[in-house]
């Protein structure tokens, strides 16, 4: 980037939201890995005036997870963002424990979002993530349109859903929090190889040296 990374992240949220409405309320979700802490600190930072909620989503899958969100509600009070952790039980049986478990969440979050009046609620994927999801539907044999960018914006569930960060890359938002001395907790099944975005994840070394680097 050509710019100091703290600055340009703000930059970026700042210009993404620059239409917004002053007394919209916008809403985050906050897990607590590295990106939904970035994006978290970011758009307080960004826009100091905004009224921003935040939210975590507790699947109980991870006896972690309670935790994690205790961690993020202690995070949120310094900020001065209201925080409210979502409970998330009885997932449907099938098959892709990650694709049940990415449907509830955006369920309890956008019945959370109109809850709260947010005009719309935020989340920290980042470039990283468009590149492993861009993988992924490759592996699975996706036509063009499976393989298309992750979306940016759109609307879904009753709720508007941004994603602020989709240009900035993991280790550009990671080293935004260390600049600020900020820390954040790392998912242990995110080094499951049982799932093949850890897989992929674990193969971008190989990836980049052959010049499938995540921004190309």
């Amino acid at each position: 980037m050509s710019m100091e990374p703290r600055q340009d992240i703000l930059f970026h949220i700042a210009e993404v939201f620059a239409q917004l409405p002053k007394d919209d309320v916008i809403g985050v979700a906050v897990s607590g890995g590295s990106d939904s802490v970035a994006l978290l600190l970011a758009l307080r930072a960004a826009m100091p005036q905004a009224h921003l909620c935040a939210a975590t989503v507790d699947h109980g899958l991870r006896a972690e997870a309670k935790e994690e969100a205790l961690w993020v509600n202690a995070l949120c009070g310094k900020l001065g963002v209201a925080h409210t952790t979502l409970t998330v039980s009885d997932l449907p049986k099938g098959p892709n424990l990650q694709a049940r478990a990415r449907s509830a969440r955006y369920e309890a979050l956008a019945a959370w979002g109109r809850d709260m009046a947010c005009s719309c609620i935020c989340l920290g994927h980042s470039q990283t993530d468009v590149a492993e999801n861009f993988l992924i539907r490759l592996a699975r044999g996706s036509g063009v349109d499976g393989l298309s960018v992750m979306r940016g914006r759109w609307t879904e569930r009753g709720m508007e859903w941004l994603r602020p960060l989709l240009e900035v890359s993991r280790a550009e938002l990671q080293a935004f929090l260390r600049a600020q001395g900020q820390g954040w907790y790392d998912d242990p099944s995110n080094e499951d190889p049982a799932f093949m975005r850890v897989r992929m994840r674990q193969a971008a070394p190989d990836l980049d040296a052959l010049g499938l680097t995540s921004l190309r």
